[in-house]
């Protein structure tokens, strides 16, 4: 893989360690390596989520669809389902669950209307949402202490499939109204008209083992790995990451699966104010400035579920117009997992560490690489009770290290191009908890009545791991550490229904964060009450 200008014989040491992992990894599969499955399309991806029982069970029922179609992995669009479950019985579920993706064809299809040409595979979807926020939980100013924002996701995914070679693309486009000139809104929520995709897809199954399925993809592509915690695509933030580079995936006959990716992260613009609130089209930015390698392997049937292991390198460095905090480093990880289903216990245990270099600042006077050595760990251990509305319980434990006083370290765990709808709440407008500075243990019930219809209910405490480091997402800091650790407690309720069947999905949630001593006396705690938030959307598949 190529790597440009890479400074001191630090940097050398952290990138042969990602090297070395991508080596071990492959160094795991059979000789006649076979791995995952392509790219997807958002109303694919939409299937997804991790949100709730309902999508893993629901997993199961995809894949015996996909082995009735084509034996070839696919890429990921916002309509492609990647589980982050492990991988379930081949025989679908027959008790009722929930989907977040049509089923069948929507009430209005593009590509029926387009009289359904040969070898295409044509879909789009459009989500308009409002969201609002009462008693900002960052500091005031700069934030909004109120805000809100009418945003609109839409996207069209297009692929030919030529046989052993699939061409695709999908555009994205992602606005925001009506936000205060001093919003949260930024380029997470707002990347108007952008080519998100546009990749090339060659199936090598026949090349890497009988019952095997194999394929790399190469050009602009989305990407759910794992347990989407490190890289994913996201279903609720109102933009989509993007990466640019080549990824080969592999499932084999044993189910065993392999993913080995290179990318370049696409940086979304414009990331100016004034561009932001004016939706501003501009192409994003993809640079050897930036990129993203490793590789994952996920072993199937282990105590009933996966057993994943993986290793990641990122390597950032300053661009003109672009001040980064010049990140080198190397994450590497394991997951156990097993999916959830009536009857049964499921469970999700992973650690992550991670080391290299980084500086403390993207600012240009900041030129000292400082030690990186962070952590993530997750616990869940959840019961679907085999009755009527399939209700669950599920008890989570989540600690992400912070930054320490030592001023030679970093130790603020980086959670690379995960997703954080799944675990912590809406984001958007809102969003304070993420894998950095954490400790939380959380209590989620949820049921399942129909197919049509699904919620949650779920109670989250959160502590600081270091007194001394922000918050989690909050932006709030006292250097200190005399503000205490207890950063406050959030209850969140989400509700999603079919108003059409395959064609309308509404989605409602709020949350409801009562800060604790550190959101209100560390020094730039706002001044504000408790924070509230909510949104409502709908999805339109066509």
């Amino acid at each position: 893989m190529v790597l440009t200008r890479l400074p001191q014989v630090r940097t050398e040491v952290v990138l042969k360690q990602s090297l070395l992992s991508v080596a071990l990894i492959a160094a795991l599969c059979p000789v006649a390596a076979q791995a995952q499955l392509r790219p997807q399309s958002q109303v694919e991806a939409q299937a997804v989520g991790g949100q709730g029982h309902a999508q893993a069970l629901e997993n199961g029922r995809t894949k015996t669809r996909a082995r009735r179609a084509k034996p070839r992995p696919r890429p990921q669009t916002e309509a492609t389902p990647t589980p982050p479950a492990p991988v379930l019985p081949a025989k679908g579920p027959t008790w009722p669950y929930f989907q977040g993706a049509p089923k069948g064809a929507p009430a209005f299809s593009l590509y029926e209307a387009l009289g359904r040409p040969d070898n295409f595979k044509i879909n789009g979807t459009f989500r308009p949402r409002i969201e609002g926020i009462n008693n900002q939980f960052r500091p005031v100013p700069p934030n909004a202490r109120d805000d809100i924002l009418a945003s609109f996701l839409g996207t069209l995914f297009v692929e030919y499939d030529a046989g052993p070679v699939r061409f695709g693309g999908e555009l994205f486009d992602s606005r925001g109204y009506f936000q205060r000139r001093n919003s949260t809104a930024a380029a997470t929520e707002i990347n108007a008209l952008e080519i998100g995709q546009l990749y090339l897809d060659a199936d090598l199954s026949a090349f890497t083992g009988e019952g095997s399925k194999s394929s790399i993809t190469a050009g602009r592509q989305t990407k759910n790995v794992g347990s989407r915690r490190l890289i994913s695509r996201q279903q609720f933030r109102n933009t989509i990451n993007a990466y640019t580079g080549v990824s080969f995936d592999w499932q084999g006959a044993n189910k065993d699966r392999m993913t080995l990716l290179w990318f370049m992260p696409h940086t979304r613009l414009p990331g100016d104010v004034p561009g932001l609130l004016d939706n501003e089209i501009v192409w994003d930015r993809e640079s050897l400035d930036l990129q993203l390698f490793g590789g994952s392997y996920t072993f199937a049937n282990v105590f009933g579920g996966t057993f994943e292991v993986y290793g990641y390198g990122l390597y950032e460095q300053d661009a003109p117009g672009f001040q980064t905090r010049n990140r080198r480093l190397f994450t590497p990880g394991a997951r156990l997992a097993r999916a959830p289903k009536p009857g049964q216990f499921d469970w999700d245990f992973e650690g992550i560490y991670q080391t290299g270099l980084a500086r403390d600042t993207a600012a240009i006077t900041d030129t000292r690489d400082l030690d990186v050595s962070a952590f993530f760990v997750h616990g869940e251990v959840g019961y679907t009770f085999d009755r009527t509305w399939l209700p669950r319980v599920v008890l989570q434990y989540d600690q992400a290290s912070g930054d320490g006083s030592n001023p030679n370290t970093y130790n603020r765990f980086d959670t690379l191009f995960g997703a954080r709808r799944f675990e912590y709440g809406p984001t958007g407008l809102y969003g304070p908890i993420q894998r950095a500075n954490l400790i939380s243990p959380a209590v989620r019930f949820e049921v399942t009545p129909s197919r049509t219809w699904d919620m949650f209910i779920a109670y989250r405490p959160f502590w600081l791991d270091s007194p001394t480091d922000s918050a989690a997402f909050t932006g709030v800091r006292d250097r200190t550490g005399r503000s205490g650790t207890f950063a406050g407690q959030q209850i969140e309720a989400r509700l999603r229904y079919w108003l059409v069947p395959d064609t309308m999905l509404l989605d409602t949630g709020a949350a409801y964060l009562i800060k604790g001593d550190f959101l209100r006396n560390a020094p730039n705690a706002p001044d504000t009450g408790n924070t509230f938030y909510g949104y409502l959307n709908t999805t339109i598949f066509f």
